[in-house]
């Protein structure tokens, strides 16, 4: 079993358990044997991975906000979580161009409830909050940005992650600091690519249902380079780090950064065109002229951290990444058995981890580094 055994018989509580990167963590962790427990907003569509894997007949599902304190704390009252990820958020860069209110509000008090709920929740051991390499105050640099470097963000939806951070390192200092408290940490990474994705204004599912309905996909900005990597990758990071915390302590506490390789950083058109090699039923335009807010050109992740401390790495190529990817949407589109689907293509995740001997994948001992 992956992860030192350690998710095994825990109860889990997820936010944000209904989208993308939630659903997937709660399938892997209903995979390794978690209690797992949801607390999320109805998914958006019956296209969701939450609905079309019918996760609700195989993890414990709440439907509320988090911007409900009081609600949020009586249900992790009433679950005691043994640990908890936060997940739940306005995921999308555009959207917070047109609604920055309920960005910020779903952003930066939604994880003061978290950490609230956590607070007074003396069952949680390890809590774990989610954002984005989009926290960094991005200068376009051509290194990766480093867990101490500066939060920020131009845009409402980055500069709502970087405040979620200060709010992480805020609660650290103020309630968790001491010997016996909950071990708490964030976690950073971006442009996740996989199966289950079908939101608006993001790169493949715009590609999946402009071939789906015969139409072409129209890039905004196809030179802007991306640390893509498959849903995968970023929640072997997060399980790992909750693995650590759990096991081996205070010393895993504080950010973390989970993204591909410094030199596995490719262009929004390099990735459809790599797309296209495995899945030719579409194309794409790149209209010089279209009006559009700002998004960063360029933005990559410093991963030294948690490659030496955590001993985890990337598993799959960015031609690997395309591929499962590809094989993802197929089974949204042609299969009746998605749930299955998933929980192979973690299987064979897994496999291709124990081939590179990756620590949490083939150590199966409570470990101290």
């Amino acid at each position: 079993m992956s992860f030192w055994n350690c998710y095994k018989g825990k109860k889990v509580l997820i936010t944000g358990h209904t989208g993308f990167k939630g659903s997937w963590l709660a399938i892997w962790l209903n995979h390794l044997g978690a209690d797992v427990y949801g607390y999320a907003l109805a998914p958006y569509s019956d296209l969701d991975n939450f609905v079309t894997c019918n996760l609700e007949d195989h993890i414990k599902s709440a439907e509320g906000d988090v911007r409900d304190r009081d609600r949020l704390i009586r249900y992790f009252n009433q679950v005691k979580p043994d640990i908890a990820f936060h997940l739940a958020a306005q995921p999308l860069v555009l959207l917070s161009y047109s609604d920055p209110l309920n960005t910020f509000e779903t952003n930066l008090m939604g994880t003061v409830n978290f950490f609230e709920a956590v607070r007074q929740t003396p069952s949680v051991k390890v809590a774990i909050n989610v954002t984005s390499d989009k926290c960094y105050d991005n200068k376009e640099w051509v290194w990766g940005y480093r867990e101490n470097d500066p939060m920020g963000g131009k845009d409402p939806y980055s500069a709502s992650k970087g405040c979620s951070e200060l709010i992480t390192n805020s609660y650290f200092n103020s309630f968790f600091k001491e010997e016996g408290s909950c071990l708490i940490a964030s976690a950073r990474a971006g442009n996740v690519i996989g199966g289950g994705d079908w939101a608006k204004d993001r790169i493949i599912p715009d590609y999946f249902r402009a071939a789906k309905n015969g139409g072409k996909l129209m890039i905004r900005n196809p030179h802007a380079t991306r640390p893509w990597q498959h849903v995968l990758e970023p929640l072997s990071g997060y399980l790992n780090l909750g693995a650590m915390l759990y096991l081996n302590g205070r010393q895993y506490t504080g950010g973390w950064n989970f993204g591909p390789e410094d030199t596995a950083n490719y262009s929004v058109k390099e990735l459809i065109d790599f797309i296209l090699l495995i899945d030719n039923k579409g194309g794409y335009t790149t209209p010089e002229l279209l009006q559009k807010p700002h998004e960063a050109v360029l933005l990559k992740l410093d991963i030294s951290k948690a490659v030496n401390q955590l001993h985890w790495h990337p598993v799959l190529s960015f031609s690997e990444t395309v591929d499962f990817t590809v094989k993802g949407y197929q089974a949204d589109l042609n299969s009746k058995e998605i749930l299955a689907e998933r929980k192979q293509q973690i299987m064979s995740y897994t496999d291709k981890a124990k081939e590179k001997n990756i620590d949490w994948a083939i150590k199966l001992k409570d470990i101290q580094y």
